[in-house]
């Protein structure tokens, strides 16, 4: 896909924190970049900004001082729109409202060319809508850059319903050669990231809400045995908690109110008593200087089982069987149609976490899901009132055997990666099946826009074909609110595969 020749001049709207990032990317790339801002004397300020943050990069030695010195060249100020008159593309970076956007696109159409493309770096608001004002709507494209947009590789390119596919094409091939990464979506609300993303807040919410564990240490389970880079209350700290909350209900409203994006009446009383995290000092973690950040669950030292029986397949969690044997703990196992779990000694069981709660059964004691079970250093257990100490004490030394930290939860059904991860998954099979986006772009999106340790195509096909829906499924059948009702999509997905290996 061809994108703009160097040749072109870009115009960047808007001189905030993002709006400087896009004009450096387009710097950098080699094009003339016009900057303009309504505030006067905000172009200048944001050229001088650039110009010091080219200074720091030569000081580190990732920019040539000549390569410095030419983009600095090519850096314009304007103190008006009319000098945006030759640009091939403006992408505007302006405030997050639609009438905003809209009047200065209006305005955009006065003065450039009928060739040039026009771009929106929203990310909560329709594309269509900011589009909807223009006499030719479909030259408007959304480039979606990810903060700080100099450093993310992702750029979601979105299409809104009046966006001609050449606009698209040119916006597409633009982001490449700028060494960006683009993936390209329909115009939904949240686009791909937000929207795929909101589960990965809304489980951890939730299970803190059922009191099942504190923040400290379900961010603790997501990043050492999920593998997820930040947990959900300290991402949600550094992205600031007006901000994460305001996209979540940009996305739940925007879908009609679906349950399944409900936002967090915790995190709306952390937003309301002003705790929004880094910048306010105070979010779900205390940041004053001295604050001590609070240690997750971390059960306390127990022996491991003589031995444990595997009874079945235990699936995404079969590579445990070979930590256990190394650990020196005897393994022994039969062919059971009736479950896939581990047994201990006493007749305890522990079984990989399904949707189900340890309630329901007799002495169960549930394992959450980890990517990677060599690699993970802490796995969360989940037990109930009526669990027998001895299971649970067998469950934690069985682990910690194994080198891995043990946090013991409440008695939450799907308890916290597992829940998270088939969530995700469903959300992006619906989302293919709508057509927002493929596969690969989904998948390239949560890893490069979040930094997700697999997409969630990735994850369904580790897990296998019927494990999310499963899940899912059960989760559904103890909580009928529909939240974690799964999606047709994802009920075709595990359906085909029952039908091809011969089950009705």
């Amino acid at each position: 896909m061809t994108g703009l020749d160097l040749s072109s001049p870009v115009a960047v709207v808007g001189t905030g924190t993002m709006g400087q990032g896009i004009a450096q990317v387009a710097l950098v790339a080699g094009h003339v970049v016009r900057l303009y801002d309504a505030v006067p004397g905000r172009a200048e300020e944001a050229a001088a900004a650039l110009a010091a943050r080219l200074d720091r990069l030569v000081a580190k030695e990732r920019m040539p001082a000549a390569d410095r010195d030419a983009a600095v060249a090519r850096l314009r100020p304007a103190a008006d729109l009319a000098e945006l008159a030759d640009c091939s593309l403006v992408v505007e970076a302006v405030l997050e409202r639609l009438e905003t956007k809209q009047e200065l696109f209006r305005a955009l159409e006065d003065v450039v060319d009928d060739d040039c493309l026009l771009a929106t770096n929203t990310s909560s608001l329709s594309v269509t809508a900011v589009g909807g004002a223009l006499r030719n709507p479909g030259r408007l494209v959304g480039l979606h850059f990810f903060n700080p947009a100099p450093l993310l590789p992702l750029v979601e390119v979105v299409s809104g319903f009046a966006t001609d596919v050449t606009s698209a094409t040119r916006a597409y091939g633009t982001a490449r050669a700028w060494g960006k990464t683009p993936v390209a979506c329909a115009d939904t609300p949240g686009f791909i990231v937000n929207r795929i993303a909101r589960p990965f807040y809304a489980e951890a919410f939730a299970v803190l809400e059922s009191q099942a564990a504190d923040p400290a240490t379900i961010d603790a389970v997501l990043r050492e045995c999920g593998g997820f880079r930040m947990g959900a209350f300290e991402l949600t700290d550094l992205i600031g908690q007006d901000v994460n909350e305001s996209v979540t209900h940009s996305v739940w409203r925007s879908f009609f109110q679906d349950v399944r994006f409900t936002p967090s009446l915790a995190q709306r009383r952390l937003v309301e008593s002003g705790r929004l995290g880094r910048k306010s000092g105070h979010g779900w973690y205390d940041y004053a200087e001295g604050a001590e950040r609070p240690e997750p669950h971390t059960a306390d030292k127990a022996e491991p089982p003589a031995h444990v029986v595997v009874e079945g397949d235990l699936g995404p969690a079969a590579e445990l069987l070979a930590l256990i044997r190394e650990a020196g703990i005897p393994v022994r196992e039969e062919d059971e149609d009736h479950g896939t779990r581990l047994v201990l000694p006493g007749g305890g069981q522990l079984a990989l976490a399904d949707g189900q709660t340890s309630v329901e059964f007799r002495d169960v004691v549930y394992f959450d899901l980890a990517p990677d079970y060599r690699r993970a250093t802490r796995i969360a257990l989940s037990a109930s009132q009526d669990t027998a100490p001895a299971t649970l004490s067998g469950a934690i030394g069985l682990f910690q055997a194994l080198g891995k930290d043990v946090s013991v939860i409440g008695d939450a059904p799907g308890m916290i990666v597992a829940r998270t991860v088939a969530r995700i998954i469903d959300l992006a099979h619906d989302a293919v099946a709508k057509g927002v986006a493929t596969e690969e772009d989904i998948d390239t999106a949560m890893r490069l826009g979040v930094n997700y340790p697999l997409g969630p195509f990735e994850w369904s096909r580790r897990l296998g074909r019927n494990w999310a829906y499963a899940l899912l499924d059960d989760l559904h059948l103890r909580d009928p609110s529909g939240r974690y009702a799964p999606s047709l999509a994802l009920y075709r997905h595990a359906y085909a595969s029952e039908t091809r290996e011969g089950t009705s």
